[in-house]
């Protein structure tokens, strides 16, 4: 690995509006975000639909009905993780510079010197305004998605990681993106990994 190489890898509450924070992050700094679009490029390497291997993007798989035997899972959703996972390290493994939403990254790369890893919360009335806004949805339909959405990145991420979702001790920096709105909170973040990135240049 350069010393220049940087894996950003960062986590969100549902609402928090760690997805469109992300999205600038990558931008100003010039690198490549991979999310959903991964299994893009894993559908077009095995030649299939990507619309099939998206319905199981981040759901955690159902423990009474999967089974593993010889490598290979009866678990679509299990399958389609570890297919993430290898195509993040096969990037990784070039030297390409990137971040990555979700999927298990800083698991994937604990221990990696040049990872970054983040997580974005925020605020319950917060989040609630901006899903309700986004989707045109009620407060207490607003509120349900939040739950459900979470604990499916709950459970997924606990699936594969040894450490616990949204524990501050699993990450490097977390924060409220209620608190300052999503661009001061992109500013801060952007200030974090420039100085992180210089430390690790210097070393």
């Amino acid at each position: 690995m350069n010393n220049s190489q940087m894996i950003i890898c960062l986590g969100r509450e549902y609402g928090s509006g760690g997805h469109a924070i992300a999205k600038e992050l990558a931008e100003r700094l010039g690198i490549k975000l991979y999310d959903h679009n991964i299994l893009d490029e894993i559908a077009l390497e095995k030649g299939v639909d990507p619309m099939t291997l998206r319905k199981y993007d981040e759901q955690p798989h159902k423990l009474f009905l999967s089974r593993s035997a010889k490598g290979h899972h009866s678990s679509a959703e299990v399958n389609i993780a570890y297919m993430q996972f290898d195509y993040l390290k096969r990037r990784a493994d070039t030297g390409e510079s990137f971040l990555v939403v979700g999927r298990c990254a800083e698991g994937i790369f604990q221990g990696h010197p040049g990872m970054i890893s983040i997580f974005i919360l925020g605020d319950t009335r917060a989040k609630c305004r901006r899903i309700m806004e986004l989707y045109h949805l009620t407060e207490q339909e607003a509120l349900e998605k939040m739950k459900r959405h979470d604990n499916y990145r709950r459970r997924y991420h606990n699936n594969f990681c040894e450490d616990a979702w949204g524990d501050s001790r699993t990450y490097d920096i977390c924060i409220n993106s209620s608190l300052k709105g999503l661009d001061v909170t992109t500013d801060v973040l952007e200030a974090y990994i420039r100085a992180r990135a210089k430390l690790q240049e210097e070393a």
